[in-house]
């Protein structure tokens, strides 16, 4: 069960450089605003009471936020990386949420969307609205992407 205080999500995506793979990484996540946060993965569902927000409020350094994300790294100068995460809705607003990597932006995206459209016809809902976050980035020498719906 999430706790009663969680009653909104976010959705935000970066990209960035880094010496490494993983500082490449670290500057998606400072890139998208969520680097001086403890991310805590969950599983793919958007509960129907949280609401889908626009903007991350400011949380404290270190807190530890539950979030679904999508990344990708590389350390191959001139490949293009993307990252996407969809928010697919119910009417009810009982939702799933969907990651994909890609090439491009518009691969990631529409691969998170069929994604989102596939797990609401396993459930037989009918899906009424998706909101997709995305990033993009050509690697110079190590490159990161990350998309991720926070929930808080």
């Amino acid at each position: 069960m999430i706790p009663n205080e969680i009653s909104r999500a976010c959705l935000v995506a970066g990209a960035g450089e880094g010496s490494t793979e993983l500082n490449a990484f670290d500057r998606a996540l400072l890139s998208a605003g969520i680097g001086d946060l403890n991310l805590v993965r969950v599983s793919s569902i958007m509960p129907p009471h949280v609401k889908l927000v626009g903007t991350l409020p400011q949380l404290p350094k270190g807190a530890f936020v539950l979030v679904v994300y999508s990344a990708r790294t590389s350390s191959v100068p001139g490949e293009s990386l993307a990252a996407a995460v969809a928010v697919g809705r119910a009417p009810d607003g009982f939702g799933v949420v969907m990651e994909a990597q890609g090439k491009d932006r518009a691969q990631a995206e529409c691969e998170a969307r069929k994604k989102v459209e596939e797990a609401f016809r396993m459930r037989g809902l009918k899906l009424s609205e998706v909101q997709v976050a995305a990033a993009e980035h050509r690697v110079s020498r190590c490159g990161g992407v990350v998309a991720a719906c926070l929930f808080f």
